[in-house]
């Protein structure tokens, strides 16, 4: 039997949590990766991967991910207790 990932910090924008019910800013998800992150993210509320990644897959290009200060793709590893930030982009003129 394969062992759980360790739980990690995440922070995810009050705009996109506010589209799935019970959206949460701050949880604790267990993940060894991003992607494994996403994978639980998708778990808890259905769709909300395809609002982070596109189809290749990959983190979508007005999405970043950075874990512990650092930008980071689905492949990135997740320390236990790592913080992990998903921003959107900001654009404007």
């Amino acid at each position: 039997m394969a062992e759980e990932a360790a739980p990690v910090k995440v922070r995810l924008p009050a705009h996109l949590v506010r589209l799935f019910p019970d959206g949460q800013t701050y949880l604790e998800l267990p993940a060894a990766t991003v992607r494994e992150l996403m994978d639980a993210l998708e778990t808890r509320w259905p769709g909300m991967r395809d609002r982070l990644c596109d189809e290749r897959p990959a983190i979508r290009r007005h999405i970043n991910v950075f874990v512990d200060g650092r930008r980071a793709r689905l492949e990135t590893p997740l320390r236990p207790g790592a913080d992990v930030f998903v921003l959107t982009a900001i654009s404007g003129g």
